[in-house]
């Protein structure tokens, strides 16, 4: 799953840097950004939050029924996918509803062309929602290769419809917008094609599996259990959106490409994550949900401190190689084409001010699982509550005091100390609940952790300030890749070097796999 999660990742990250060399970081690639979130944003307000978290434990639970849980998975898929059809049609009508929301049209932005874009991108709901379906159904099947490699020919598509839009004669039409643009239609489809492959590729693994789905109307009692659980995760989801709006019009307001900025930024920062921390929650979420389901405590607060101090381990050291080489990576990335050095510039130092933020963000989304796996999904929501009322003053005090380039760092900032306060309220919370956390055993791990990247964090500044202007004279691209390579491998290899000295407990299975690999070589 690491593997696929890395894949896909790499490959997520290609089309957004073919898309900022297609439209730089401007205007038109905020516009397409904007539209490109409000499928995503839609969806997790539907049904997202409430899939990924709530849904396969009930699905474990299900198991145990005489038909193996395939009555149940038949009601579920019925009333989704129902639910995702009606909302589809409901969404692409408002588009213009949405865009108005999401964009200050007080500064440069263009609401028009991102109002076109939503048009063509918005019946990504529906597929995204089946894509969740499918996959939360056969995670709770324990089959997680399928779901984890899917993104990748998403990817794989909207590469080729980018690639397809650069080579393509024309202009985007911009003022006026005009919806039978060449341009912007092959932009749009594509990009929807891309998430329903991505959809519809499960389903033969599915079938192999054994299910076979039938139209199941009605409800039994545990989808009303599961709508009295759904009712918090979806209140979790609009508080989070709140935070999510007032920052892309805090950001519009000044900048019409900080939600491009804003959007590059966080997929990097959540690279890591992406890579290690998804792969563990869905490798343990149905552990945890078995653990809570027997009122195992025990075995649940083990799961959860183990995930807590691998996290630590492996995102602590990756954090501090962020935050020094933010700079250089946005640079690397994300000045061709189009694109502008200032603004590229801009997106590395938003993301090297936000890595503090990498392990915290982890941190509070294995919290969240945990008590979705005790069915408790009202806690969740009282914490972004907490998280919320912490970030909206903090996202208007960005406005009114930075300058309008600077604004999106600022955003991201608050961004990631909005997640610390959760995973330390999330901490305080599970305690309350479960009694002994093994938190000594987590604090160890993190101070450690914090040592040996720090040490990491001072050998690179010295070496910087000896060869830093070695790199002035490569060139901007080659320099900030020259710069990359260096800062990586020096933070990198100090800091795991160090937790390895330290002889880290958890650190021990990835480096016998690493000195296996390399006796086999």
């Amino acid at each position: 799953m690491a593997i696929a999660t890395l894949v896909s990742r790499i490959t997520g990250f290609l089309w957004k840097i073919l898309l900022a060399a297609a439209l730089g970081l401007a205007a038109e690639n905020g516009a397409f950004t904007v539209a490109n979130t409000l499928p995503n944003i839609i969806y997790e307000l539907l049904l997202g939050g409430v899939l990924s978290s709530v849904v396969v434990p009930l699905l474990v639970r299900a198991q145990d029924d005489p038909d193996g849980g395939d009555g149940y998975t038949d009601r579920l898929l019925t009333v989704g996918m129902v639910m995702l059809g009606i909302t589809t049609v409901i969404a692409v009508a408002a588009a213009p509803f949405f865009t108005w929301l999401f964009i200050d049209n007080t500064g440069k932005s263009n609401p028009d062309l991102a109002t076109a874009f939503a048009y063509l991108l918005l019946p990504e709901i529906f597929f995204y929602g089946l894509f969740a379906l499918l996959q939360a159904v056969l995670n709770a099947k324990h089959v997680f290769g399928p779901g984890a490699w899917a993104p990748v020919l998403n990817n794989v598509v909207v590469c080729v419809t980018i690639v397809l839009y650069m080579v393509m004669p024309g202009k985007l039409s911009i003022d006026p917008v005009e919806m039978g643009n060449a341009k912007l239609l092959t932009l749009g489809l594509g990009t929807t094609l891309g998430i329903a492959i991505q959809a519809l590729v499960l389903i033969p693994p599915l079938l192999r599996s054994g299910y076979r789905f039938r139209w199941h109307w009605g409800l039994d009692d545990r989808l009303r259990e599961f709508g009295g659980l759904a009712a918090w995760m979806l209140l979790y989801v609009a508080v989070s959106q709140v935070g999510l709006v007032i920052g892309t019009r805090v950001m519009t307001a000044g900048d019409p490409g900080g939600p491009a900025i804003y959007a590059n930024a966080w997929l990097l920062l959540q690279l890591p994550y992406g890579v290690i921390g998804v792969s563990l929650l869905t490798a343990i979420l149905p552990r945890m949900s078995k653990a809570a389901a027997d009122n195992d405590i025990p075995r649940l607060v083990d799961d959860l401190s183990l995930s807590s101090r691998l996290s630590t381990v492996l995102l602590g050291p990756m954090s501090a190689a962020l935050s020094v080489a933010g700079v250089s990576i946005g640079l690397a990335l994300f000045s061709l084409g189009h694109a502008k050095p200032e603004e590229a510039a801009t997106l590395g130092l938003s993301l090297g001010a936000s890595a503090f933020g990498l392990l915290p963000y982890a941190l509070v989304m294995l919290q969240m699982r945990v008590f979705y796996a005790m069915k408790d999904s009202r806690t969740p929501t009282l914490i972004m509550i907490l998280m919320t009322a912490v970030k909206v003053p903090l996202l208007f005090m960005c406005q009114a005091s930075l300058a309008d380039r600077d604004v999106v760092v600022g955003v991201m900032m608050v961004n990631s100390l909005t997640y610390v306060v959760g995973a330390v309220a999330g901490q305080m919370w599970l305690w309350v609940r479960l009694g002994n956390l093994q938190t000594k055993r987590v604090l160890r791990t993190l101070l450690v952790t914090v040592v040996a990247s720090g040490i990491a964090c001072a050998v690179e500044f010295g070496l910087m300030k000896l060869i830093g202007p070695v790199f002035a004279g490569f060139g901007t691209l080659a320099g900030a890749w020259a710069k990359l390579i260096v800062q990586g491998i020096v933070v990198l290899v100090i800091a795991f070097g160090a937790l390895a000295l330290f002889r880290v407990e958890e650190l021990r299975p990835a480096t016998r796999r690493i000195t296996r690999l390399v006796r086999r070589g």
